[in-house]
């Protein structure tokens, strides 16, 4: 019963935060070929308990002022179902977004790949998105 209020609660606070965001949301572009995921998950990697984040420079320098996320989520069918699966990557999306706005971690001048893990579906948002949080810190501080 407890655990039900806490995810009713915490649906209720991720709807809040999504209709706060409104049009200031990032665009996310995702890789296209096998050839980028490939280049990209020869590079550096941080592992955590929710996800692992896949990082490098972008090749394409030219334009300074990028307006897009160059970002993929990625799940393993081993984990469930396509609806469990939507659920971990929705719930990542919401995190990467909200790290964004609002503590700029996010180096948009790299490409991101991000393997999702089961414990998402489990756990809470908040602890997803501190792990979150953390994890782009790490990647700001490994890139300068």
């Amino acid at each position: 019963m407890v655990e039900k209020l806490y995810l009713e609660e915490e649906k209720r606070v991720e709807k809040k935060y999504l209709l706060k965001l409104g049009s200031r949301m990032i665009k996310y572009k995702s890789l296209n070929t096998s050839q980028e995921f490939i280049r990209i998950l020869k590079k550096k990697k941080l592992n955590t308990k929710y996800f692992t984040v896949y990082f490098d420079k972008n090749s394409n320098n030219l334009e300074k002022k990028r307006k897009f996320l160059n970002i993929s989520f990625v799940m393993k069918k081993k984990i469930g179902n396509a609806v469990i699966r939507n659920k971990i990557k929705r719930k990542l999306k919401a995190a990467v977004q909200k790290v964004f706005l609002e503590k700029h971690n996010i180096n948009l001048n790299y490409t991101y790949i991000v393997f999702g893990k089961n414990n998402v579906y489990k756990d809470k948002f908040s602890l997803i998105y501190h792990e979150m949080n953390k994890t782009f810190e790490k990647v700001k501080q490994t890139t300068n």
